[in-house]
C-alpha cells in the first residue's frame, strides 16, 4: 500500500470537464518566464515531413442506445486529434441501474465521469438487501476490444455486492481500462496514478471488520479509497462477482487519505464463483492488484510497473494463483509480494495464499523497498503462504522477509516447493515482536525445508523466459496442493521460447516487452486502433 496524492490538470476535449481558462486549443501556458517564449523557432533547414500513420481512428457517429429504462450514455462529442486519431466519447451514467452491454464500436471510447456503480449494494446476502437498494441485480457486460477510460483522477468502477461484471476479451481484442492521458497519447513509461481502477465487491468471508465481527459471522469492511460507503463481505464463499478475462488495466491508483487507496484491480470478499484470468495491470501507483479476503482463483496474471506491491493479499483471503509474471520498473516499486492480515492474528479464516509457476523480477536496479517492506517478498500477520515452481530475481535486494507477531502458533508461515531465488548476499530478513520474531537463519531453514529449493544464478532470457539453469529444476505437481492448479513440467511462468500465453492480449513498455509490433500497436502508452 502506498500513500501518494496526484492531481491531473490536463483536459480532454469533449469530456465532462472545463477547459483550461485563457488557453486556446494549441496554446501553451508558460507562467513565470518574465518574457515571451518562442515555442517553435524558425527552422535552419527544411524539415523532413512528419510520417502519416498507416491508419488512424475516425469517430463513431454517435453513442449506442441502451435498453429502455436504463440510465443512458451521454454523448460528450469527439476528442481533438490524438496520435491515434479522433474518438467519439460516450460517458457512462453514475449508476448502471439495469443489465447493459457496452458494445465494441470503431472510433468509440466509454468514459467513467467519476465513481460508476454497477447496481447498488445488495447487502450481506440476498435475504438482507438494504431498503436503500431499490434496483435489481445488475450485470455490466463489456464486449471484446472495448476501451474505457477514467475521465477524472478519481474515476473508478465499483461492482457492488449482488451484481456482476462480464468483461471477457480475446487474445487479439483485449478489454482495456485506462486513463485520459493515455487517450491523449501523452503518457510515458513512468506515468501512473491517473484514475481509480476496478473494484469487485462480494459476499465471501473476510476479516479485519469495519462492521460486525468475525466471531459472530457478520464481518463487513469499507472499500479502501472510497469516500462514500462501498461495503463488502458476507458468508457465501461461493459467491460470484462475474468474469474478467483478457483485460488490461493501465495507469491507475489514487489516494484519498491515510490507508485509503485504490489500485488497478481490487477484489473484496469475492467468492469462488468469480472467474479471473489473463489480466495485466500496468503502472498502478499503488499495488498491481490487491485481494481483500474471500476466495480468489486466478490464472495468467501479469503486473508490470506497480509503484507499490505487485501482488498484495490480506484480510483472510484464500487465494490461488498460477502462471504469474510480476515485473517492477527499475528503481520503483516496493515488494513483489506482500501477504498479511493487518496484524489480526486471532481472526479466521487466516490469509492463505498459494502461488504456482511464477516469475517475479525486480531487475538490476534496486527498488525503494529498503525503506518499506525491506525485502522483495514480505510475509507477516495472520498468513500462510505456499510457493511452488517459483523464480524470484532480485539481485540487489533481499529476497524474503518473515515478520512474526501474535503467538508462535499464530505467526506467518511459509512452505516452498521447487522455488529458486537470485538475491543479494543477505538473502533473508527476520523480524517481529519479542518472543515470536523470525531470524534470518529461521527463514533459510524454512525455505530449504521441502527440498528442491535453491539460491542460484538466473539464466532467464528475454527478461522472463526460462533458460538453462531454470530448465534443470524439477517441477512440483501443484495439483497436489489444490485441484484448481494445472500440472506442469517446468518452474517459473514461461517454460521456453515456445510458451506464448502472454502474447497478443498484453501491452508493451520499457519494463517488459511481451510481443512484437506485428500484432498492431501494442505500446501501453498508446491505444489499439482496430
Amino acid at each position: 500500500m502506498k500513500h501518494i496524492m496526484r492531481t491531473k490538470t490536463i483536459m480532454l476535449v469533449g469530456a465532462a470537464l472545463p477547459l483550461l481558462a485563457g488557453c486556446g486549443a494549441n496554446e501553451i501556458a508558460s507562467p513565470g518566464t518574465g518574457g515571451n517564449v518562442t515555442i517553435n523557432p524558425p527552422p535552419t533547414s527544411t524539415p523532413s515531413p512528419t510520417p502519416t500513420p498507416a491508419a488512424t481512428v475516425t469517430p463513431a457517429g454517435g453513442c449506442p442506445t441502451l435498453p429502455a429504462g436504463a440510465n443512458p450514455l451521454v454523448d460528450r462529442g469527439v476528442t481533438a486529434e490524438t496520435p491515434t486519431g479522433v474518438w467519439r466519447i460516450c460517458e457512462l451514467p453514475a449508476t448502471i441501474n439495469q443489465s447493459i452491454t457496452l458494445t465494441k464500436v470503431p472510433g468509440l471510447l466509454y468514459s467513467l465521469p467519476g465513481r460508476v456503480d454497477v447496481g447498488c449494494d445488495r447487502g450481506f446476502s440476498e435475504s438482507q438487501v438494504p431498503a436503500s437498494c431499490t434496483l435489481p441485480s445488475v450485470t455490466l457486460k463489456i464486449e471484446p476490444g472495448v476501451i474505457l477510460y477514467g475521465a477524472t483522477g478519481q474515476s473508478w468502477l465499483a461492482v457492488n455486492r449482488g451484481n456482476k461484471i462480464d468483461a471477457v476479451g480475446t487474445e487479439t481484442k483485449p478489454i482495456i481500462f485506462t486513463s485520459r492521458d493515455n487517450v491523449l497519447g501523452i503518457n510515458t513509461d513512468s506515468s501512473m496514478g491517473q484514475w481509480g481502477g476496478v473494484v469487485l465487491m462480494g459476499r465471501a468471508k473476510i476479516t479485519d471488520c469495519t462492521y460486525g465481527s468475525v466471531a459472530a459471522g457478520t464481518c463487513e469492511r469499507d472499500t479502501e479509497g472510497s469516500a462514500d460507503p462501498a461495503i463488502f463481505g458476507g458468508a457465501d464463499d461461493t459467491d460470484s462477482s462475474g468474469r474478467m478475462k483478457y483485460v488490461q488495466i493501465r495507469y491507475s491508483g489514487f489516494v484519498l487519505g491515510k490507508d485509503v487507496e485504490l489500485q488497478a484491480l481490487t477484489t473484496e470478499g469475492i467468492g469462488s464463483g468469480t472467474e479471473l484470468a489473463y489480466i495485466q495491470t500496468h503502472n498502478s501507483s499503488d499495488d498491481g492488484a490487491e485481494f481483500f479476503g474471500g476466495v480468489v482463483n486466478v490464472k495468467h496474471y501479469i503486473a508490470t510497473g506497480a509503484d507499490d506491491d505487485s501482488l498484495d493479499v490480506d484480510t483472510g483471503a484464500r487465494a490461488n494463483f498460477q502462471h504469474v509474471l510480476l515485473i517492477q520498473r527499475p528503481g520503483a516499486g516496493d515488494a513483489l509480494m506482500e501477504i498479511d492480515s493487518n496484524g489480526k492474528e486471532s481472526d479466521t479464516p487466516r490469509t492463505n495464499l498459494k502461488v504456482v509457476n511464477f516469475t517475479a523480477i525486480q531487475g538490476q536496479v534496486s527498488s525503494n523497498n529498503e525503506a518499506n517492506d525491506q525485502a522483495s517478498i514480505l510475509l507477516r500477520g495472520n498468513s500462510d503462504t505456499t510457493f511452488a515452481n517459483g523464480i524470484v530475481v532480485t539481485p540487489n535486494n533481499e529476497c524474503l522477509r518473515l515478520h512474526g507477531t501474535g503467538s508462535l502458533a499464530d505467526r506467518a508461515t511459509l512452505v516452498a516447493h521447487s522455488t529458486v531465488l537470485t538475491c543479494n548476499s543477505t538473502k533473508f530478513i527476520g523480524s517481529g515482536a519479542a518472543g515470536v520474531a523470525y531470524t534470518a537463519s529461521d527463514i533459510a531453514a524454512i525455505f530449504a525445508g521441502n527440498g528442491n529449493n535453491d539460491v542460484f544464478s538466473t539464466t532467464l532470457s528475454s527478461l522472463f523466459v526460462n533458460g538453462a539453469n531454470e530448465s534443470q529444476v524439477a517441477a512440483f505437481d501443484a495439483k497436489t496442493l489444490d485441484a484448481f492448479f494445472d500440472t506442469t513440467t517446468h518452474i517459473g511462468a514461461v517454460k521456453d521460447a515456445n510458451d506464448g500465453w502472454f502474447k497478443g492480449w498484453t501491452c508493451n513498455s520499457t519494463t517488459a516487452t511481451f510481443d512484437d509490433a506485428a500484432n498492431g500497436n501494442r505500446a501501453c502508452t498508446s491505444l489499439p486502433i482496430a
